[in-house]
């Protein structure tokens, strides 16, 4: 775009972006796909009012000396209790609106399990969901907000500009021939990303329980730097593989690589 900005330059900077050759576009989603994300979206924005409803709660209770556990189930365990002794001296007036505010509490927790009940559903009836869930680290939310925001994933050439468009490749600020890679870009869709780094996280700790010796390079990174690289590492693998299983149209195979070796 040129320096200043308007109607016209606006739509002349659209035209030029449109014309070039290597210029990169957002995948194209059906009706179908779309309505899985909106649910996500939904979900999302339920679990941070949830959040900010039980900080609320945590804090006022707070204000006259009363502490209550991180956790929304220390909420809901914890402050029934608070409500209904007489000897914390906590005004009628405060108690019942605690009480309002904790069934607020218990409705939008009720909102976030029906919307994963949708979720569910929408996963157990699309094959390419259900393909993509049977990769370790990889469950119902994370196969289904994946496949409903890729739309086609042939779209991307390779498995590597896939992992770049979801923010898991080191940034690049290289010069003068001198490569200089960085953390990971955190590019791309936020939610996605989350998705796939904590399941990542629970597939590692699993990992550790049971000593699979095809996930050896896991342990081995985390020792010799730290877990959450490992943890970002494995999250990368994942989603390359989800790549390659959505773009040939193949099944996961744990094995895969033995397999080729033998080969």
């Amino acid at each position: 775009m040129k320096s200043n900005k308007n109607d016209a330059a606006d739509a002349e900077a659209i035209c030029e972006a449109v014309g070039r050759p290597n210029m990169r576009f957002v995948p194209v989603k059906n009706v179908e796909q779309q309505a899985a994300l909106s649910l996500h979206r939904a979900r999302q924005g339920f679990i941070k009012a949830r959040t900010a409803q039980a900080n609320q709660i945590r804090g006022l209770l707070a204000e006259f000396g009363l502490v209550i556990p991180q956790g929304i189930k220390h909420l809901a365990r914890r402050v029934p209790e608070l409500i209904e002794d007489a000897t914390n001296e906590l005004p009628g007036s405060f108690r019942l609106l605690i009480q309002r505010l904790l069934e607020n509490l218990q409705h939008l927790d009720n909102q976030v399990s029906e919307v994963e009940t949708q979720i569910n559903a929408w996963h157990r009836s699309n094959p390419l969901s259900r393909k993509v869930a049977s990769i370790p680290g990889i469950g119902a939310l994370t196969a289904s907000a994946l496949v409903a925001a890729v739309g086609d994933a042939k779209t991307f050439e390779n498995s590597r500009q896939f992992a770049a468009w979801l923010g898991l490749v080191p940034k690049q600020h290289s010069s003068g021939g001198k490569t200089v890679l960085l953390g990971m870009s955190k590019r791309g869709d936020c939610y996605l990303r989350t998705l796939l780094i904590h399941g990542a996280r629970a597939m590692l700790s699993a990992f550790e329980r049971t000593k699979k010796a095809a996930y050896d390079w896991v342990g081995n990174l985390a020792e010799r730097r730290c877990s959450n690289i490992a943890i970002v590492a494995l999250a990368n693998k994942n989603a390359r593989i989800a790549w390659a299983l959505l773009a040939n149209d193949r099944e996961f195979r744990a094995d895969y690589a033995r397999a080729r070796a033998a080969a």
